[in-house]
């Protein structure tokens, strides 16, 4: 039997200089959501995939469902690749490319693509275009292990999503909705140093504080709505130091959080404020209810209202995302992922749970076995990831390139 560990590893070193081309041209090209007009970044990418050989599937997702979401445009790509007799697990390997806005205090351009010091700047560089290389070059890399022989079977499918800035609804959830994947197991977009098995779940609300507008003249003819929702933010704040009691038994998480993001409201300096808006971010750990804490919170907005006599008070639910929790059969895939990273990177891969949501609750939704593996640093924050100057090390998209190959062949291989 041929081994295809020194077919891959030979293969990914010839090929550094192309996935590093390949990923600078991702980045070069803006695809910030908002606005969420990502169909010709797809395009890009899709086009840069068959010049490589493989064959891309365009799924575009229809106009009124994509406004629905808040985006301009969206198409999702699949790449399949079989290998043997097809008797094999189906693996999908999911990466975003729609970013978050770059915002200011870069010292780079957003879209550059530069390198500096071995690493390489841009927006979405490391989250999660990167992934976008490391996924299309693994599976390369195990396509020329198989021609040569190695004696592997299944199919890898590419799912190269772009609404995960949106909540994730029309990517994989919705390639997964129109029965046009089911695979067995699923990797996601992640960082080199660990692998991520579990993450929190987030509930968005928005509240809308109702008033009665009045002359500044004369403010006790009016129902100040800022005056109440100045109240209502003092309550939340007070609300939020209570959650540090809740805390995960996952190492990575600690436990619920609450931040206000936004506020809007007033009509004009002199008029008495009749309406506040203000949207709430409020994190679910894994061992908490999605509908029950959202439930709790929304009885707990509307008794913070009732201390203001005149007030009425109007919750909208923007996106309820639930927690990824393990579930059976997801060992394989960090057992595999472990090995071959202890092996590249000297050192052990971690399995732990991270705070922030992804596109892999989706599969595991769907009852797919998934864990979150990429290119990237050992967190959000050493790579700059929604900030200025996002980077990523090199040698970590091209090490964990190599791991993600070899841990594919080794959920493929025949014994």
């Amino acid at each position: 039997m041929i081994d295809p560990t020194p077919i891959i590893r030979e293969y990914l070193l010839k090929h550094r200089d192309e996935a590093e081309a390949f990923l600078a041209e991702l980045v070069r090209m803006p695809s910030d959501n908002p606005p969420g007009d990502c169909a010709s970044h797809a395009e890009r990418a899709a086009r840069l995939l068959e010049g490589m050989g493989f064959q891309v599937e365009r799924h575009v997702v229809p106009e009124p469902v994509t406004r629905e979401t808040g985006m301009v445009s969206c198409v999702n790509l699949i790449v399949r690749r079989r290998f043997g007799d097809g008797v094999g697990p189906t693996i999908a390997l999911n990466a975003h490319g729609d970013v978050v806005p770059p915002g200011l205090g870069w010292t780079a351009d957003p879209y550059g693509a530069e390198i500096r010091d071995g690493k390489m700047y841009g927006r979405g560089v490391a989250v999660s275009k990167s992934d976008f290389a490391t996924y299309a070059f693994a599976l390369r890399a195990v396509s020329a292990a198989a021609a040569d022989g190695a004696n592997v079977a299944g199919t890898v499918e590419l799912h190269l999503t772009y609404d995960e800035e949106a909540g994730g609804a029309i990517g994989p959830a919705w390639l997964i909705a129109e029965k046009l994947t089911h695979p067995d197991f699923a990797i996601c977009a992640g960082f080199s140093y660990a692998i991520t098995t579990a993450h929190n779940g987030c509930l968005h609300l928005e509240v809308d504080v109702i008033g009665k507008s009045g002359h500044a003249a004369e403010p006790e003819r009016g129902i100040d709505a800022l005056e109440a929702a100045t109240g209502m933010l003092s309550d939340l704040y007070a609300l939020r130091k209570t959650y540090d009691l809740t805390t995960s038994h996952i190492r990575g998480i600690a436990h619920p959080t609450l931040v206000v993001g936004l506020i809007t409201g007033g009509i004009n300096t002199n008029v008495v404020p009749d309406r506040v808006k203000f949207r709430i971010d409020r994190r679910i750990i894994p061992e908490e209810s999605p509908i029950d804490a959202e439930e709790r919170l929304l009885q707990q907005l509307q008794d913070f209202a009732a201390k203001w006599p005149g007030i009425t008070v109007e919750v909208r639910r923007i996106m309820l995302a639930t927690p990824l929790v393990p579930i059976p059969s997801h060992e394989r895939l960090v057992a595999a992922l472990q090995r071959r990273g202890n092996e590249v990177f000297g050192e052990p891969l971690d399995a732990r749970g991270v705070p922030i949501y992804t596109d892999a609750r989706h599969y595991a939704a769907a009852g797919v076995p998934v864990v979150l593996y990429g290119a990237g640093p050992r967190s959000l924050a050493e790579a700059n990831g929604h900030r200025a100057d996002e980077n990523l090390r090199l040698s970590d998209l091209h090490r964990a390139t190599e791991v993600v190959a070899l841990a594919l062949a080794d959920l493929m291989t025949l014994t």
